[in-house]
């Protein structure tokens, strides 16, 4: 099998109480953890064999044929006869591996695969492929998501070895170790066929490690417990932002994107700091915090406290100076200067008249007078009455299209002015909650499409977001705020971004089934809002998984294409090689050219340059050079090679040429005499007509072109980005992007493929282009502040607050 490791010599213990070498103390600790992970593995392996057999068993019964039925339920007879011998073949492989942590190591190569012995025309064996991509997605999916448990349970392997720290892929309870073992283990207890073996795998990667990493922590855990490094705990080192490197002009491509590190997770996940996502961190703002409105001492202490707002003191005062931004902002859209009661919210980025209507005629939002006489409406009173509107249809007045915070605000004062009176106003926290969320639904109606779907949801969620907001005011303060998750949610399935190849059907469904329970279940309790959003995550990340597989598989047909490229490359260099001083006929340089050119095409992919194989074609090729430029008539002329033409028709028949086809070409390649036996012409027209190695999956060829020293500064950004880092392009005149994830690109073909958010590919280009473009900026790299959609919506609302603030300085 081809990435299966060479069977251990018998000086390798077999079980950790046959490694005498090592320590006792380390002997003790590793049989306590073996034990452990013995019990654990052994309950997961069970379940692993009853979902395997359960799927089995619906295959058979949906089978097409007596025939498929019956291979099936020959499978399942396989699997059950054999099935007590997985988990002790399993563990035995487990513990031997327990058992050499102090056996010298060595990494194989991610390219290296042993030599199989080909029967067929494929360039690999299919078994061995599908299983080496179904495992190698297993095990690099869970490596990529327990990155610092097992960064941690390296660091105690290497004490227990002695050693330096183990890779993840040298740990025994790592995920690349589990497949290797599993896979020995199911080839040799079971005699069932690929796709059998292929559904045993997914059960593994479903069942036995479906909390893996939560698994990985209790084992650290564990060895903590036991004196393996107690207090051992992974700070990742946070760079500073540094104002400095934004400024124009400087810091190239980096600076351009913010100096922050690209974002490679699916959907827009991001975990930044709960202030960064605040919107009031000193790196929000270039020039530092905006000085404050004159007149106003109060907001002049909380923006002056802006820049070290990491040290506020409680949720409230938090709260306190968004406040004292919506005061300041009141103040610079006032005419007169002075927030006479509160004056109407104007549209983000332009001041507005009291009642003045919006674009398409509709005021941004209400005056909420806090002055005079009239009765103030308790909370309570304000959250009873929205729950009478939360399932109320929408009603949607003349000449307008949706409703807005505005609209859902008039709406909820005219029915408690019938019960309070016509002067009845809004305390002051209500009211300014109602206004930052009609600053924050502006800001992420801009980034959603107009017609999609996801419009007419937050529209729904208008009203529990509402509730929500006016019960808990850390609404605006965690950005892991069940209803901020929602709203984020929902308002991503509809980005601006996305083409019409990114909507999932089954995204929208589950989102509609999710704000149909928050409309009809939610009351005041944050957790229907968690309920449902966790659906929704558990969703997002069964899109994720689909994702990566669909993902992985573009990804390995681009880089065999990338191989294939560079061979043809490389025998193309050899047969040039071979004909310096050598001048054979047109025609046999033609059939050099093309026929022989596949043989050394095939032998570099299956065999490699440093191969005996490779070596044996190289010579072939110049004694062919040799022997079809001489003239046969000279006494110089080398002799005939009676088994050169053997050899090139063998070789030629391996790349699917016809006995009578092989032969012909082979006497042509071999002799300088032209052939009697085929015709040039008979010979030349069998060529056409037959497909060439790879020649459907041809790529450009690699051109150089001078760039100019934007253009290779940003080519040398773009070979330093992750695999997986997401691209914005610009689309039209108007500005409009959609996102490409840069799933792998060639540093020898300079080829990049981009896959959308469904992992389908959807684009090819060199890596060339990208930088032209990106120099001409109309490509930008997406980093993790600028992933989620709230986060950026609510980070251009403070701005906007702040802006305001500085505006009469």
């Amino acid at each position: 099998m081809s990435n299966l490791p060479p069977a251990m010599p018998s000086s390798t213990p077999a079980t950790i109480a046959q490694a005498l070498s090592l320590p006792p103390r380390v002997r003790k600790i590793l049989g306590v953890f073996f034990g452990r992970v013995s019990i654990d593995l052994s309950e997961r392996i069970g379940q692993m064999l009853v979902e395997s057999e359960q799927q089995l068993f619906k295959l058979a019964e949906r089978a097409r044929s007596n025939e498929k039925q019956a291979e099936q339920f020959a499978n399942l007879h396989g699997l059950r006869k054999s099935r007590a011998d997985l988990l002790p073949m399993f563990l035995a492989g487990l513990e031997g591996e327990f058992a050499a942590v102090r056996q010298p190591r060595v990494l194989p190569s991610k390219d290296a695969h042993e030599r199989i012995e080909y029967r067929t025309m494929t360039l690999v064996e299919d078994a061995e492929m599908d299983q080496d991509i179904v495992l190698r997605e297993i095990a690099l999916r869970h490596e990529a998501r327990a990155r610092t448990p097992l960064y941690l349970m390296g660091q105690r392997f290497g004490v227990l070895a002695g050693s330096p720290a183990f890779d993840a892929a040298q740990l025994p309870v790592g995920p690349q170790a589990l497949c290797k073992v599993l896979r020995a283990s199911v080839a040799a207890a079971f005699e069932i066929d690929l796709d059998s073996q292929l559904l045993l795998y997914k059960s593994f990667d479903q069942k036995a490690l479906a909390d893996y990493v939560s698994w990985i922590e209790i084992l650290n855990t564990l060895l903590a417990q036991q004196g393996v490094l107690p207090g051992l705990v992974f700070a990742p080192q946070r760079v500073r932002s540094d104002g400095g490197s934004r400024r124009a002009g400087t810091g190239g491509p980096h600076a351009a994107e913010g100096a922050s590190r690209p974002m490679t997770d699916w959907y827009g996940h991001s975990s930044p700091s709960a202030w960064s996502v605040f919107g009031l961190d000193a790196g929000a703002s270039a020039g530092g915090a905006s000085p404050p409105v004159s007149g106003s001492a109060e907001a002049a202490q909380a923006v002056a406290g802006i820049g070290d707002a990491s040290s506020a003191g409680s949720d409230a005062s938090s709260f306190a100076t968004l406040q004292q931004l919506l005061q300041g902002r009141r103040i610079a859209t006032s005419p007169s200067g002075v927030p006479a009661g509160h004056a109407p919210a104007a549209p983000m980025g332009q001041a507005r008249q009291p009642g003045a209507p919006q674009a398409g005629g509709r005021a941004a939002f209400p005056p909420t007078e806090t002055s005079g006489t009239g009765a103030r409406l308790s909370t309570h009173d304000v959250l009873s009455t929205l729950r009478t509107l939360q399932t109320a249809p929408i009603a949607v007045g003349p000449g307008q299209t949706r409703r807005t915070m505005f609209d859902l605000q008039e709406a909820m004062l005219e029915q408690v002015r019938e019960q309070h009176g016509p002067d009845a106003a809004l305390v002051q926290q209500d009211a300014d909650t109602f206004e930052l969320l009609g600053l924050l639904y502006s800001e992420i109606e801009r980034e959603v499409q107009r017609d999609a779907p996801a419009v007419d949801l937050l529209t729904r969620l208008q009203v529990p977001v509402a509730r929500a907001a006016l019960h808990d005011r850390e609404f605006f303060l965690r950005p892991q705020h069940p209803a901020r998750e929602l709203l984020n949610s929902v308002a991503e399935s509809g980005a601006a971004w996305l083409g019409e190849d990114d909507v999932d059907p089954q995204l929208l469904q589950k989102l509609h089934h999710a704000v149909d329970r928050v409309v009809t279940d939610y009351n005041g309790d944050d957790e229907v809002f968690e309920s449902v959003n966790n659906d929704v995550q558990a969703h997002f990340r069964a899109m994720a998984r689909k994702a990566e597989v669909t993902e992985r598989r573009h990804v390995e047909a681009a880089r065999g294409k990338d191989r294939l490229e560079v061979a043809k490359h490389r025998a193309a260099e050899t047969i040039d090689g071979a004909l310096q001083g050598h001048v054979p006929p047109k025609f046999v340089q033609a059939l050099l050219n093309q026929a022989w050119a596949d043989v050394l095409t095939l032998t570099q992919l299956r065999n490699g340059q440093d191969s005996e194989e490779w070596r044996e074609q190289v010579e072939i090729t110049q004694r062919i050079a040799t022997v079809t430029s001489a003239d046969p008539g000279t006494a110089d002329a080398p002799l005939a090679d009676p088994e050169l033409t053997p050899r090139i028709e063998s070789a030629l028949m391996q790349v699917g040429y016809h006995a009578d086809e092989a032969a012909a070409i082979a006497r042509r390649l071999s002799s300088a005499e032209d052939d009697e036996t085929t015709s040039r012409t008979e010979l030349t027209a069998r060529l056409k007509a037959r497909a060439r190695l790879g020649e459907q999956v041809e790529i450009p060829k690699k051109t150089h072109v001078d760039r100019s020293p934007k253009e290779q500064e940003c080519h040398d950004y773009l070979r330093t980005l992750p695999f997986g880092t997401w691209f914005e392009f610009v689309k039209n005149q108007q500005g409009d992007v959609t996102r490409q994830r840069l799933s792998w690109y060639s540093p020898i073909t300079d080829h990049a493929l981009f896959v959308n958010q469904r992992g389908q590919r959807i684009g090819e280009q060199s890596m060339d282009s990208l930088a032209r473009l990106m120099a001409r900026d109309q490509v930008h790299v997406v980093t993790q502040d600028k992933g989620r959609l709230i986060d950026r919506a609510w980070r251009a609302t403070v701005s906007a607050l702040r802006s305001f603030t500085g505006a009469n300085v």
